[in-house]
């Protein structure tokens, strides 16, 4: 599972360490492409091919569907993780995430984001509003049990 938060560089010619935890997650290759904010997803290739199946289940016919589409696979690339634990980011993704240096990647349970840092904690700040939350997540009903 993705969890935690680490701040990283992109190096000159796109790579990004992954952190190690996410390694054994990523064996086979990972799987990335645009996210729905100014960011980056990264999948393993089992859990994109889940997307893949539920997205494919929608209408071609309907806008919004090609448009996600469009967004999810248009955007995608395969990658591999080299023996050092670094994959190369594409240009045409680290341009639309607005991808410098300074990366900060977010564990998401069976995925991770890569945020341009400077626009993770701005975004980050803004949703710690406890009060804030308390009300645009209730509509989740979430509860240990």
């Amino acid at each position: 599972m993705f969890l935690g938060q680490y701040e990283h560089s992109i190096d000159d010619k796109g790579r990004l360490t992954i952190p190690a935890r996410y390694r054994d997650l990523l064996v086979d290759g990972a799987v990335i492409t645009q996210g729905f904010d100014p960011n980056l997803i990264v999948l393993s290739p089992a859990s994109f091919q889940i997307l893949i199946d539920r997205v494919s289940e929608t209408s071609i016919t309907d806008p919004t569907a090609r448009d996600l589409r469009r967004l999810l696979f248009g955007h995608a690339d395969q990658i591999d993780i080299d023996r050092v634990g670094r994959m190369l980011i594409p240009s045409f993704l680290r341009d639309s995430a607005e991808l410098k240096t300074n990366v900060t990647i977010l564990g998401m349970g069976k995925y991770f984001e890569i945020w341009p840092t400077d626009i993770w904690d701005a975004h980050s700040k803004a949703s710690l509003n406890s009060e804030a939350n308390s009300q645009r997540f209730t509509a989740f009903e979430l509860s240990v049990r």
